[in-house]
């Protein structure tokens, strides 16, 4: 696995640690307890720490995240490292990445190298680690459509375990890291298989219309347009404090999206391959009046209305309370329940309590 670490002490000395530069929300949080995993020689040492804490907060780029004020569980923060090409196989390039790279930055390094097939994914904020976590998707691509295994540590049972897809359980934004307990698991690198020969993917509109894309268009290309939508779109957490896209699109069966689209003729939905339709969530709450409105210090994009954005001094329970808000606008006119993307950090109750 990538590790460009190996020489550091396989101790860890927890710290406290301010994370409000470690959420792209930009929410003020400290931990009292925090390290910072730059090696697998450092795993059991984290398994120690971790029995005797309430929690385990793996954090990772901080991009899909709620946190509170303070975060009283111990808070790893991972940061192993590496990115290396496995096999040239007659079928397909085999890249394994360590958990903390950085996803875009490990996208743009694929292309680079020639390795294609990860270029939809362009420009999505967090690490390698955690995207198969959620099984991040966009433009047509999700994560589980290139992945190969994972390697991650079963903290409880203090050892290596490697995952195929079907041990992942992928479904859409989820997988079974979703449904285990917090901090169960801490991902140490993933694999994945990227097609030969490559070709590309342009089912989404923004991207079929894309001039830049016409005729036979390289994974640069497409990972140029991808980069150049998102950016006119989706504001940059390193300006305005944003967790990308806060609510999953819904999935409905087609008697429910037929009904809602004769109500509503301009209905954004996208057929899947099992019969029920994808609806756009941004359309739905941009519907409902949302997109640029704020409440309090948290506020709705005034582009794109699936982000919800901090503007200034906002804690999480501003953005939940706007996300409620959100929430029950659209299920009262569209009776369409979202659901919201991040994870929102609560530490377990204390012994006792």
């Amino acid at each position: 696995m990538p590790d460009s670490s190996r020489a550091l002490p396989a101790t860890l000395v927890p710290a406290t640690q301010d994370l409000t530069s470690l959420n792209t929300l930009g929410l003020a949080s400290r931990a009292p307890a925090f390290v910072r995993l730059r090696s697998p020689s450092q795993l059991d040492a984290l398994s120690t720490l971790a029995s005797r804490h309430r929690g385990l907060l793996v954090l990772g780029g901080g991009s899909n995240l709620v946190l509170p004020p303070q975060v009283d569980s111990l808070v790893a923060h991972v940061a192993l490292r590496g990115v290396r090409l496995l096999e040239a196989r007659p079928d397909a390039w085999i890249v394994e990445a360590g958990a903390g790279e950085n996803w875009h930055g490990f996208v743009s390094a694929c292309v680079a190298n020639g390795w294609d097939g990860l270029e939809n994914l362009a420009l999505i904020p967090g690490t390698v680690g955690a995207a198969p976590v959620q099984n991040i998707g966009a433009y047509g691509v999700e994560l589980a459509d290139r992945f190969l295994g994972l390697t991650a540590w079963n903290v409880r049972q203090r050892r290596l375990v490697d995952m195929d897809a079907a041990a992942c359980r992928y479904a859409y934004r989820d997988s079974a890291f979703k449904h285990d307990a917090p901090g169960a698991w801490v991902i140490v690198s993933v694999r994945f298989a990227l097609p030969r020969p490559w070709r590309p993917v342009l089912d989404y509109p923004d991207l079929r219309r894309q001039a830049s894309l016409a005729g036979t268009p390289t994974a640069r290309a497409v990972f140029d347009a991808v980069c150049s939508i998102r950016r006119a779109k989706l504001p940059d957490p390193a300006v305005i404090g944003n967790a990308g896209s806060f609510f999953k699109n819904p999935l409905v069966d087609g008697a429910v999206r037929d009904d809602l689209a004769a109500r509503y003729p301009g209905l954004v939905s996208y057929p899947q391959p099992d019969g029920r339709y994808k609806l756009a969530a941004g359309w739905l709450i941009d519907q409902c009046g949302w997109k640029g409105r704020r409440l309090g210090p948290a506020g709705v994009h005034d582009r794109q209305a699936l982000v919800l954005v901090n503007r200034g001094g906002a804690a999480a329970a501003d953005i939940m309370a706007l996300a409620a808000a959100i929430q029950r606008d659209v299920a009262e006119r569209y009776q369409v329940a979202l659901e919201p993307e991040p994870v929102v950090w609560r530490d377990a109750p204390a012994a006792g309590a």
